[in-house]
């Protein structure tokens, strides 16, 4: 199991209190220093069953400047919002959490951080 953080984040830090607390075997990424590669978030896209924009951090002010509330939402954009999201790894919704199954979820509540470790 692999979970990206931002150390500075709140949710993250819940996220790493609940795992240790259910004694989980994890690895860290902070992905804003160890930044995904596009096909690295095409694959946690791939295990999350999600689109590009349905992780993105939209109030961001990268995301402000790239105008991304305007871009397209369709197959068409997919590689573009992919190649943002890499670009500036901030825009990233977090934490993600690589579930041994194969599949991943964003674990901002407790709830899917428990989803994650019961996969």
């Amino acid at each position: 199991m692999e979970i990206w953080i931002n150390p500075a984040c709140s949710k993250c830090r819940s996220a790493l209190t609940l795992l240790d607390a259910e004694g989980a075997d994890y690895t860290v990424r902070r992905y804003l220093e160890d930044v995904p590669s596009e096909d690295e978030i095409r694959g946690v896209l791939e295990r999350l069953g999600l689109e590009p924009w349905d992780i993105t951090r939209t109030q961001e002010a990268d995301a402000k400047e790239l105008g991304l509330k305007e871009w397209p939402r369709d197959a068409g954009s997919r590689d573009r919002w992919i190649t943002a999201l890499a670009g500036h790894p901030k825009l990233i919704q977090r934490p993600i959490i690589t579930a041994d199954d194969g599949t991943a979820v964003v674990g901002r509540t407790d709830e899917a951080v428990r989803d994650a470790l019961a996969r």
